[in-house]
């Protein structure tokens, strides 16, 4: 017995619901923030102590939180969106908890979530501008690159998603997932 639960104690504890959405409650809102903070600050060192800046203040903020008994409990992703000017949206500090990464698809879905939330709202153009490590991953969801640029001392590109690729919608809560892990094939 004891040998089946070994490392047990050592693996995170991988839900099997998620839920994407506009980020509704104080709480949601809270983890929102933390989330990034932990990512870009603390994970990657893109900022100092907080990432906040003026855009928060006109963001709509989206998030992936895993659920327990079919309710959400914590937030594992988070993205914002805004409209930039009239027609053009951009998305920007996409973040994924690390225990969550490997799922595969928190990223793609509050992209998909983040995308057509704004072409419902009359995006014409949705841009973004993507560290460069993630270029591919964008481009496998219909992205492409408008130029590489350095922001905040990093490589980045800006990108343009696909709209057609997006369909556009008006919901607040989309895509209860149940994500698989990835099974990566080593060349």
């Amino acid at each position: 017995m004891t040998a089946i639960l070994e490392g047990v104690d050592d693996r995170p504890f991988i839900p099997t619901e998620y839920v994407v959405r506009l980020a509704r409650t104080p709480w949601e809102r809270a983890g929102y923030h933390a989330l990034r903070r932990d990512v870009f600050c603390t994970e990657q060192q893109v900022f100092a102590d907080d990432d906040r800046d003026a855009i928060d203040a006109v963001a709509i903020p989206i998030i992936a939180a895993c659920c327990m008994a079919g309710m959400p409990d914590r937030v594992v992703g988070a993205v914002r969106i805004h409209e930039a000017e009239p027609g053009v949206w951009r998305g920007s500090r996409l973040a994924v908890h690390e225990d969550h990464r490997k799922l595969g698809r928190i990223g793609a879905e509050l992209i998909r979530m983040a995308v057509s939330t704004a072409h419902g709202l009359g995006a014409t153009r949705f841009l973004a501008q993507v560290q460069e490590q993630n270029v591919l991953f964008f481009r496998r969801l219909y992205w492409k690159s408008l130029g590489a640029m350095t922001l905040h001392g990093l490589p980045h590109h800006d990108m343009q998603a696909d709209l057609s690729r997006y369909p556009a919608h008006g919901q607040d809560q989309t895509w209860l997932l149940r994500p698989q892990p990835r099974n990566r094939q080593v060349a």
